[in-house]
């Protein structure tokens, strides 16, 4: 309680100091809609309306819509975003309100057409303050308060100067506490640890009546449970206590080539079976896995840097990976993953015993094993090394219409015939991006939070087709290949979750996503803690008042 204190303590530290001098940069302009009812709130001052504000709020990393919002707080603490939920909830139309953080989601999720963008990022940067100020970390209570703005990269490196680490992660560390706590957060952990949003002691939330509450699982524990996945309807995260653990300093970083879907799942599935012993459950602290139905490992954004011990760094590399795709018909598979030591995860020796036991083990193709000894962190930080790559090509802000499924462990060899080798097989458009594909333990998932998954199974699979749309015509060819993987889910009785979901209407959200108990106990906290759905209507799922 006392760091959680000194955090909102030092919080209002900065609104004090830093308001007015920021109100001059942030000048609120005569045509805002909204203008009288924010100066009598104070919070005037950190509006802008101008183009350019409104412009970088009204588009999204996935570059796929236009939401034009009519202008963005940059608040200065969290009182600063209650004062405008308030605003907005006192008049008879209320505006929207969206907070957006990396701006990462790809179908205008965080926007909020005609109303107002909050610029998470602002929270600390504001009034003095730095961002590392929203970042405490207690070693004896072993967990880290952080902002909803700050992003997960940050949070690592705090933690890691005090020799502790989270136990989950999202594989692309430049994202927000805050957004994806609003989603689930996933990657190649969560089989151990579950998702992030099953990681968290405590939120500070700030609900859609602009009333700023603590919540836990024993405190305030239904306000918690639905917005831990509630993707932005229940409230904003302004703070989050993670647990922590003492972190590794090591990573084998290893990729494995398969020639079919069946036995890449399978040995997927022992090395995550943390419940039943086998030879291989375990022993991996990182499972993830990746489709190669284009030009694959060898020289794509994704590759590691050649080692000696790398069949990458052999000249005929990329020869004989072309050979194995033909004979393989065309789509290879990966299983890639990691092996944490150092520190209290165990000594080179321990780590070279548990990789001798996988090489020997698993069923992958001779002679196409890449290992490469890298830090903690370059492992959990690889994809930046992408991201910096296709910046230089200029690839990366374009638009990215991704589709990732959450799928029953029964069908995913059906999934796999259906679209790996047939519908991505048959329409070629050109694109290149990761696919990726990679089971988790349902019962590392809380059914209490808001995060929809398939609970009918032990296990369930993500697929995450992530292409981008770099050529002329890639985009409308991309979302008509996406239209045809859900036909053939539905067509083939695959019953499919779609994560970072988009649906265009609240019918799609209620019968396609939810289902009728889940939907109904959505529908109840909504009324509860947004009754006038005010917070983010970009994701299309409350359209009106429920008051």
């Amino acid at each position: 309680m006392i760091m959680a204190a000194l955090f909102v303590l030092g919080c209002f530290l900065q609104t004090v100091q830093g308001a007015r001098a920021d109100a001059d940069a942030l000048a609120w302009t005569p045509a805002s809609p909204f203008r009288d009812e924010l100066r009598d709130l104070g919070v005037a001052a950190l509006i802008r309306d101008d183009a350019e504000a409104t412009a970088l709020a009204s588009t999204d990393f996935g570059n796929v819509t236009v939401a034009p919002a009519a202008a963005v707080l940059y608040p200065s603490c969290p009182a600063d975003i209650a004062a405008l939920l308030r605003a907005s909830c006192a008049r008879s139309s209320p505006f929207p309100v969206s907070a957006r953080g990396r701006g990462h989601s790809v179908r205008g999720q965080a926007a909020a057409t005609d109303g107002v963008v909050v610029d998470m990022p602002s929270l600390g940067r504001l009034g003095g303050g730095s961002t590392a100020s929203r970042l405490s970390v207690s070693v004896e209570g072993q967990y880290i308060d952080a902002g909803g703005e700050q992003l997960w990269v940050d949070v690592l490196h705090a933690a890691l100067a005090h020799g502790l680490t989270p136990r989950s992660w999202t594989d692309y560390l430049h994202l927000t506490v805050g957004g994806t706590l609003s989603n689930a957060g996933i990657s190649g952990q969560a089989f151990r640890y579950g998702p992030q949003i099953s990681n968290v002691q405590e939120l500070d939330v700030i609900t859609g009546l602009g009333e700023m509450v603590t919540c836990s699982k024993g405190r305030n524990s239904d306000l918690f449970d639905a917005v831990l996945g509630g993707l932005g309807q229940f409230g904003v995260i302004t703070r989050a206590r993670i647990p922590l653990v003492p972190a590794p300093t090591r990573a084998r970083w290893v990729r494995l080539l398969y020639t079919g879907a069946a036995s890449l799942t399978g040995d997927q599935e022992q090395l995550i079976d943390v419940e039943r012993a086998n030879a291989l459950s375990g022993l991996m602290d990182y499972v993830e896995g990746t489709v190669l139905a284009d030009k694959g490992l060898i020289g794509s954004w994704r590759s590691p840097s050649p080692s000696s011990s790398s069949f990458c760094s052999e000249p005929d590399a990329a020869a004989r990976v072309a050979k194995l795709a033909e004979e393989a018909g065309g789509v290879l598979y990966c299983l890639e993953g990691a092996l944490y030591y150092g520190g209290t995860a165990g000594g080179e020796p321990d780590v070279e015993k548990r990789l001798e036991t996988l090489l020997r083990e698993l069923r992958y193709e001779r002679g196409f094993a890449s290992v490469h000894d890298v830090s903690y962190v370059e492992f959990l930080d690889r994809v930046r090394d992408g991201e910096l790559k296709l910046r230089a090509a200029g690839q990366w802000d374009v638009p990215h219409p991704w589709l990732i499924l959450f799928l029953p462990r029964s069908r995913v060899l059906d999934f796999a015939a259906g679209v790996f080798h047939g519908i991505l097989r048959r329409g070629v458009t050109g694109a290149k991006g990761p696919i990726l594909v990679y089971p988790m333990n349902r019962n590392r998932w809380d059914s209490d939070l808001s995060a929809v998954f398939p609970e009918e199974e032990e296990m369930f699979y993500t697929v995450g087709i992530l292409r981008p749309a770099v050529s002329d015509g890639d985009l409308g060819r991309l979302e008509e290949q996406n239209d045809e993987i859900l036909r053939f889910c539905e067509e083939a009785r695959i019953r499919c979750v779609e994560y970072l979901s988009y649906y265009p209407d609240q019918a799609g959200w209620e019968k396609k996503h939810f289902g009728p108990a889940k939907w109904a106990r959505f529908v109840e906290r909504k009324r509860k803690y947004d009754p006038k759905a005010i917070l983010s209507r970009g994701q299309r799922i409350f359209a009106s008042s429920l008051a």
